[in-house]
């Protein structure tokens, strides 16, 4: 794991449009992680402790069951995971597993938290964005059910 520079935050979809002293704030405490293929990154039901900015790869958000997992949408490059960490107290809601090797940007929980709460505006950007990702999570879970109920979208 190595902190990772701020060309490469910067480059990230998710922060586009951030100032250069909350990219470095995020950069500083941003680390580079790799998983292998079929690696299980989260598991749903666990403390949710770290956000995820994709560099490279992919992976899918799955929503499982004791028999089953059911992949609700793959994620690539410029997309975040692990917003649940955003939350005091919140369980992972979906597991997330690498389809490739993949590379991402940690940053955990708590600390993204305090430099939202330091950096208001920072906090409100985060905020946001996130709430976006949150939206398109649910709209991906409404648009695989329908598929399984056979109902044409």
């Amino acid at each position: 794991m190595t902190l990772a520079p701020v060309a490469t935050l910067q480059s990230h979809q998710f922060v586009q449009g951030l100032n250069s002293k909350q990219l470095e704030s995020l950069a500083a405490h941003a680390h580079q992680v790799e998983f292998e293929e079929n690696e299980i990154v989260l598991l749903d039901g666990q403390h949710s402790s770290s956000f995820y900015l994709l560099v490279s790869g992919s992976v899918a958000i799955e929503l499982r069951a004791a028999r089953y997992a059911v992949c609700v949408e793959a994620i690539g490059p410029g997309q975040v995971f692990g917003w649940s960490a955003l939350l005091d107290h919140q369980d992972t809601l979906f597991q997330v597993r690498a389809r490739e090797q993949t590379v991402a940007l940690r940053i955990e929980g708590p600390v993204l938290q305090r430099l939202c709460r330091e950096d208001p505006l920072l906090g409100t950007e985060i905020l946001q964005r996130t709430l976006q990702v949150v939206a398109g999570r649910v709209k991906a879970t409404e648009l695989r059910f329908a598929e399984m109920c056979g109902i044409k979208v």
